[in-house]
């Protein structure tokens, strides 16, 4: 099994930044892709971003390009999501994720392990 821990998360204001981390432990070397889902009030779950463990490969939502980056350090078994220029529709709870299934994929549904959220409110 994988756990996954995130942190980071708050109150912010429009066009502010914020870094988010996931600490994974457990069997880690079986993840495959990690990922930042989130999920608004009312809405289904979506992909924000993802990033291959060898951290080649990467994917970005559309809404989000441009504004926030993925990265990873395996050394740390950590993925962070850097989150700049937010906006109220940025708000969401928070998931990351983790893929033991190839090839990288955005499905919410291939994604075997998920950490327990933070809420991001972004103010106007």
């Amino acid at each position: 099994q994988v756990q996954l821990v995130e942190s980071g998360g708050g109150l912010v204001q429009a066009g502010d930044s914020l870094r988010l981390s996931c600490a994974a432990s457990g069997r880690t070397f079986i993840i495959y892709t990690m990922g930042w889902f989130r999920q608004a009030p009312g809405k289904e779950r979506e992909i924000v971003a993802r990033i291959t463990r060898r951290g080649n490969n990467t994917y970005y939502a559309d809404s989000v390009k441009g504004r926030f980056t993925i990265s990873n350090d395996n050394a740390k078994n950590s993925v962070y999501l850097q989150m700049n220029s937010l906006r109220p529709e940025d708000t969401a709870v928070y998931y990351c994720a983790a893929s033991d299934l190839a090839p990288p994929t955005s499905r919410v549904d291939r994604y075997r392990y998920w950490g327990q959220g933070t809420r991001i409110t972004v103010s106007s």
